[in-house]
């Protein structure tokens, strides 16, 4: 058995508090340690930090020099073009609102950046995210699970990674707190310990995602078209299906006399549907590209605790595995606002096990019946 300090690590580094710690208690722990950034050339013209730009990427590397690990950075700019703006932009044209943090950690940390080092040497890979890796005996795996603390559990985040990375990966924050980790950041001396959270998406400035995307793709990429009430008739006019999500109620410039929300989109008629907040209910759903971290595809429906959206609870239903590698979902309640393009993740308990990008909601049955109860 190889001791630890045989035993090389690198430590995907942002340049925040979190991947910081996560260096320093990989180092403490006896292992080759080495600290690795991916550079995606963005800078905000608004002064504003970005992970992974040019003060992460110093953050980092001072990060590294106090912990006295070897740092390297890759440059990933034609990556997080490829994999993840692209998408973006493409999935609100479509009248679909994306996860582009599912896809980063699909295509880039536990995709590219994971090959790389793997290539380099590297047995783990470990990063900041808040969530555990543990071998389960009975089923000779591993499995992903949530992390201790539900505050800050990012699971839901990492369901498309692949189930033969896990062995490889470590998740040193998975049985911590955010108050432990600033601790530990303090002990450490690191320059990161007060470092505010980034809650942004970090290839998008201040000014927000539609002029972002209008930037990006041109202004005539915005195609108004019509506002559909629920009895089919046009009540008005849109600015083009990248301004709206599902659920959404402020900025819609409708005077109806009542609230409306959105509630569907029709990129093949460029049309949005708004309606009462009954039609934010759906009885289940159908998703796409299934990705099952957790197990073997299972041959009948099976009950789940599904997650619409990160700060959703989660919810019983029940799963069908489709043709295809999509699956069909039906909630034991109606659930609110299943949003397209939008990530849904199942559970058993605290493991992942799997999740699929939603493709469409489904309508509740008697559905008067259903949600009298609820509204």
């Amino acid at each position: 058995m190889k001791n630890n300090r045989d035993i090389t690590v690198y430590v995907a580094m942002s340049g925040g508090v979190d991947s910081s710690v996560v260096a320093g208690l990989v180092k403490e722990a006896g292992y080759n340690t080495v600290g690795v950034t991916m550079c995606f050339n963005i800078t905000h013209n608004d002064g504003r930090a970005s992970c992974c730009g040019v003060d992460g990427i110093a953050d980092a590397k001072r990060a590294a020099d106090i912990l006295d690990i070897p740092h390297y950075v890759f440059n990933f700019a034609a990556d997080i073009n490829d994999y993840i703006i692209d998408n973006f932009t493409d999935e609100y044209l479509n009248g679909r609102t994306p996860n582009p943090c599912v896809r980063c950690n699909q295509h880039l940390k536990f995709g590219t950046l994971y090959q790389k080092v793997r290539h380099l040497g590297a047995e783990f890979l470990a990063t900041g995210h808040y969530a555990r890796i543990e071998f389960n005996g009975a089923r000779r795996c591993h499995e992903l699970k949530k992390a201790i603390d539900p505050k800050k559990d990012q699971s839901y985040f990492l369901y498309s990674m692949a189930r033969e990375t896990l062995p490889s990966v470590m998740f040193p924050l998975g049985n911590l707190t955010k108050p432990q980790v600033r601790d530990l950041a303090r002990r450490f001396s690191l320059n990161t310990a007060e470092k505010p959270e980034s809650q942004d998406i970090c290839f998008v400035p201040a000014s927000g995602y539609k002029k972002f995307i209008a930037e990006r793709v041109g202004p005539q990429a915005m195609v108004p078209g019509p506002f559909i009430d629920e009895t089919g008739k046009v009540i008005g006019q849109h600015k083009g299906l990248a301004h709206y999500t599902i659920g959404q109620r402020d900025q819609l410039g409708l005077a109806m006399g009542y609230p409306v929300y959105v509630y569907k989109m029709d990129r093949a008629a460029n049309a949005v549907h708004v309606g009462n907040l009954r039609k934010l209910y759906a009885g289940g759903l159908k998703a796409g590209s299934m990705n099952w971290v957790g197990g073997e595809i299972p041959k009948r429906t099976i009950e789940v605790h599904a997650r619409i959206r990160y700060n959703s609870p989660e919810a019983k239903a029940y799963l069908t595995p489709m043709t295809g590698g999509g699956v069909e979902v039906r909630f034991a309640r109606p659930q609110k606002s299943v949003t397209p393009g939008q990530s849904v993740v199942f559970y058993d308990g605290d493991v992942v096990l799997g999740g699929a990008v939603i493709d469409e909601a489904l309508v509740c049955p008697d559905e008067e019946l259903v949600l009298a109860d609820i509204l």
